[in-house]
């Protein structure tokens, strides 16, 4: 009960939140970390799972590749980038010391649960759907952008999702390379044998991942069609889209 009583009194603090070294400038940092390895991550890996799923080829090769970078610990990757020349231990603007390499090993972290989604998603789109905008005559692009894509909104978002949360936490491991963020206040209280202070960072960091799943989660609804659910329970392969299909063909 003592150390969860630091805990306490360490995060009721507030000189420990203010201030270079404070919580809440390390977690803008950690904030800014995860969003831009996120936004490297889907610039990447969306247009190319995507595109894939809609060829319908190419996909196992994708996803196996990305599997492979799954397997390597995101740390042993930072502890090449960082004894690298380049990107090394130097300042990368708001981003901090080692910013660069962080970035990096984060936003190749994101990829695989991003791109295996995506491509899934595009890839599962029932047949008879796909079949019924090719009897419209769409064409490809039409097809993707009016049928596929948006009955994969919902897996692509879900991989979105997971990737988020899963980037935010994995950030911290930027502290043990004297990075940026609230891995920061973990690794100091341990080391020091601080360990009120220490959990008082990773129960921030747990409650920023809570946060950012529920508003990931409410992402997720907004870009779900909007009959979708009700769709879905008249048939389970039908969406929103292939409603808007089925509709235009009458």
């Amino acid at each position: 009960m003592t150390v969860l009583g630091d805990a306490w009194s360490y995060l009721t603090t507030w000189s420990n939140w203010t201030g270079d070294e404070g919580m809440l400038h390390l977690m803008e940092q950690q904030l800014l970390l995860t969003i831009s390895a996120m936004v490297i991550a889907m610039v990447v890996g969306l247009p190319i799972a995507l595109y894939l799923g809609h060829l319908g080829r190419g996909g196992f090769l994708a996803i196996n590749i990305t599997n492979i970078g799954r397997a390597i610990p995101t740390f042993a990757l930072l502890a090449v980038f960082v004894t690298a020349d380049f990107p090394g231990v130097r300042e990368f603007g708001p981003y901090g010391r080692a910013g660069l390499a962080t970035l990096l090993a984060l936003a190749l972290f994101a990829l695989p649960p991003i791109i295996t989604n995506s491509y899934v998603a595009v890839r599962e789109v029932p047949d008879d759907v796909k079949q019924a905008a090719d009897g419209m005559g769409m064409t490809g692009t039409q097809k993707f952008r009016k049928v596929e894509l948006p009955m994969a909104m919902p897996l692509v978002a879900s991989g979105v999702r997971l990737a988020l949360v899963q980037v935010w936490a994995t950030a911290t491991i930027a502290a043990l390379v004297a990075g940026p963020g609230l891995g920061r206040v973990i690794t100091d209280g341990f080391f020091r044998t601080n360990y009120g202070k220490g959990i008082a960072g990773a129960v921030v960091v747990g409650l920023v991942a809570l946060v950012l799943e529920l508003f990931a989660a409410g992402l997720q609804r907004l870009v779900e069609p909007p009959n979708s659910r009700s769709s879905r329970k008249r048939d389970p392969r039908m969406s929103a889209a292939a409603s808007s299909v089925a509709a235009d063909a009458g």
